[in-house]
């Protein structure tokens, strides 16, 4: 169960962790319904991927969980997404709710998806020589 959370976003987050520990029957439930929303289109999901992770990335600014948003990011910028993409996305939650979700939560993101764009640019060049 815990290998999906490493299979799509690279990690166990701490929150799912501490599910696994302390009501493992929930985790059961939780993870069930994780696997039904992350279905591949070539698993019967209607939608790819890397939407998928992006609306996960937004939410988490609607809600200023800064570390969700990231783990999501991490993973959506490993099936495609880029850093406009992703700035798109945060300006439109933030015409529908509020300056607030681009300052205590968006560009931090934002700059933190930049952070991965200069790292994978710096390895693609250092793989080329």
């Amino acid at each position: 169960m815990l290998g999906d959370y490493m299979s799509t976003l690279g990690n166990i987050p701490e929150p799912i962790r501490a599910m696994a520990d302390y009501a493992p029957e929930a985790l059961l439930g939780y993870s069930r319904t994780r696997r039904y929303i992350m279905k591949s289109p070539a698993q019967g999901g209607a939608l790819d991927v890397r939407t998928k992770e992006l609306i996960y990335v937004l939410l988490d600014v609607v809600e200023g969980n800064l570390d969700g948003a990231k783990n999501h990011a991490r993973a959506a910028v490993r099936e495609g997404l880029s850093l406009a993409q992703l700035t798109e996305g945060c300006m439109q939650v933030m015409a529908v709710c509020g300056i607030e979700t681009w300052g205590q939560t968006g560009w931090k993101l934002c700059d933190y998806v930049a952070e991965l764009e200069r790292e994978k640019r710096s390895d693609e060049k250092g793989s080329k020589a």
